[in-house]
């Protein structure tokens, strides 16, 4: 049987607040505001990331007329980090709880990269219980490794993440320039945003659910996780987001993929690499409070 406990941290003059919910034993964060309409859940990316990274310009736009849960994943930001396979497929069955957990009958999914993915598989499992599903610049759309067979070896040899990430913790402008592999222009970011994410890399464990997760996703021939065969199963009015220069999933994949789910619309954002949420925060502020409104 499934167990539920939960916890909340009212921190003065703060929204969203802090929340925790132990799901069998495994204590997870999160942040909440907001009330209203249909809840809608954030899920972040992996590699380096949590809620607040991802998402925390995100919230206040989206909260102002419905309940807003931003989690932070198992393995990332203040969530537990157990010794357990990181697989998307994992992920999902913890957020099929969190819902459960949450009491929610229906919920909205806004995912970007890993959490993208996640968002996907969860309504192919469950999808009587999403009412929509956005998908930034989503894991889980395709197959096809970006660097090949060098993604591969990397995935064989967490040591080379490890000490790349022990390099970046040690000062605020390598950490700064190790985004570059990821945004289209990383002096676009703000300093907000450099400092949380260097926050996120002292964690002792940062690091560690993606080099398990990289372990069982990436494969010779591509990735494990590959929805593309199942999109027209996809039921629930979908909005998939993409920048234009994303290094890390293409924006064909999104492309791809809205001339298959059945209810589906795309923007591709010009001057975006792959964190879309922190690279043209307005923009993609904008796209999701008119899309959940609807």
């Amino acid at each position: 049987m499934t167990t539920y406990t939960m916890a909340t941290e009212h921190p003065p003059h703060f929204e969203p607040v802090n929340e925790w919910l132990t799901v069998d034993g495994l204590e997870l964060h999160y942040l909440s505001s907001g009330s209203g309409r249909t809840p809608v859940c954030l899920l972040h990316g992996g590699a380096v990331d949590a809620a607040t990274l991802s998402w925390g310009a995100t919230i206040g736009p989206l909260a102002a007329d419905r309940r807003v849960v931003a989690l932070d994943m198992a393995g990332y930001g203040r969530s537990a980090r157990p010794d357990a396979s990181y697989s998307t497929t994992f992920h999902v069955d913890v957020l099929s709880a969190v819902v459960d957990a949450l009491g929610f009958d229906t919920v909205s999914i806004v995912g970007v990269s890993l959490g993208g993915g996640v968002g996907l598989g969860y309504s192919l499992r469950e999808p009587e219980r999403v009412e929509k599903l956005a998908l930034v610049g989503s894991y889980g759309l395709g197959q096809e490794l970006p660097n090949g067979l060098a993604t591969y070896a990397l995935s064989r040899a967490p040591i080379l993440n490890e000490l790349s990430l022990s390099v970046h913790r040690r000062h605020r402008l390598l950490a700064k320039q190790s985004l570059r592999g990821i945004v289209h222009d990383v002096d676009a970011l703000s300093d907000a945003v450099i400092d949380e994410y260097y926050r996120e890399l002292q964690h002792p464990q940062a690091g560690k659910a993606y080099r398990r997760w990289r372990r069982h996703e990436v494969r010779r021939s591509g990735f494990r996780t590959n929805y593309s065969p199942r999109l027209e199963e996809v039921p629930v009015p979908t909005l998939l987001i993409h920048g234009a220069d994303d290094p890390v999933f293409p924006a064909d994949w999104s492309r791809n993929a809205a001339t298959r789910i059945p209810d589906a619309s795309l923007e591709v954002l010009s001057e975006c690499g792959h964190w879309a949420p922190r690279e043209r925060t307005d923009a993609v502020n904008r796209l999701l409070v008119d899309f959940l409104s609807e």
